[in-house]
C-alpha cells in the first residue's frame, strides 16, 4: 500500500472552490485510476492536503502522469494556488 500526499497553499476565500474540484474528481479517481483505493481531503488552518491511497508506490507515481491529474485536477486547481504544491509519496510498511 502507498499514499500520495499533495499539500496545497490555498487562501481561505478559495477553499470552497478547491473542495468543488476535489468532489468533482473523487469518484472518477476511485473508479478509473489503476490501483486507487481512497481519496481524502484534509483542511488545516495553514493549507489543504489531498491524501490518495493506492495499492502500490508505482500506482501512485503513475497517477501523476495521467490526463485526469494533469489536464483536469491541476487545471482546476491552478488558479486557486498561492504556491507550488508539495507532492510526496509514502510506502506503507
Amino acid at each position: 500500500m502507498a499514499y500520495l500526499e499533495i499539500t496545497l497553499q490555498i487562501a481561505p476565500e478559495h477553499r470552497r472552490a478547491a473542495v468543488g474540484v476535489y468532489q468533482k474528481y473523487k469518484e472518477p479517481f476511485l473508479s478509473q485510476i489503476a490501483g486507487a483505493t481512497s481519496k481524502e481531503l484534509l483542511i488545516r488552518d495553514d493549507d489543504v492536503q489531498v491524501l490518495h491511497g493506492f495499492n502500490s508506490v508505482d500506482d501512485a507515481k503513475a497517477y501523476l502522469d495521467t490526463a485526469m491529474f494533469n489536464e483536469d485536477v491541476v487545471t482546476g486547481l491552478k488558479p486557486l494556488l498561492a504556491a507550488m504544491p508539495e507532492i510526496r509519496i509514502y510506502a506503507v510498511a
